[in-house]
């Protein structure tokens, strides 16, 4: 299977904890944890034709396709104002987004998906995390969540 972990938004996917369910083979303990159907879960990334039912219905990807971009930021009205105002809605980790689109845009993706490979990652032993996760299920290092990185980010 191949998964996609760039957004047109400038999420990282591959700190999704729906994505990542889907890597490690754990989406059916997750969908029951979450009360969720297991089908509304199966997702490779918000730019793959395998979308949870989170991604499948999202105005920024559906706004992005319309308009024929891979980022937001290739759009002549970047930033909008659905944009901004899901940057700052109470979601933590949709607070780095212009901070991301901007790395994507000087770096391009592949630096700045390596850049997040490492930014998702246990600084102690390595192991991948996502977004909301507060220590290492490996370790139990305490971790640079979304967040801790938002209220560093006001």
């Amino acid at each position: 299977m191949t998964y996609r972990y760039d957004s047109y938004c400038g999420l990282c996917c591959g700190a999704c904890p729906v994505l990542k369910a889907n890597e490690q083979g754990t989406l059916q303990e997750t969908a029951q944890a979450w009360g969720e159907d297991p089908d509304d879960l199966v997702c490779h990334g918000c730019k793959t034709s395998v979308e949870s039912v989170y991604c499948r219905t999202c105005d920024m990807k559906m706004c992005a396709e319309s308009k024929k971009v891979d980022f937001c930021f290739q759009c002549p009205g970047y930033p909008c104002s659905a944009l901004v105002a899901f940057q700052a809605d109470e979601c933590p980790h949709h607070s780095v987004i212009f901070e991301n689109l901007r790395a994507i845009e000087e770096q391009g993706v592949e630096s700045w998906l390596n850049q997040q490979k490492s930014r998702w990652e246990c600084p102690e032993c390595g192991t991948s995390f996502c977004w909301y996760d507060e220590t290492c299920s490996q370790c139990g290092a305490s971790l640079y969540n979304c967040q801790k990185e938002e209220r560093d980010l006001k």
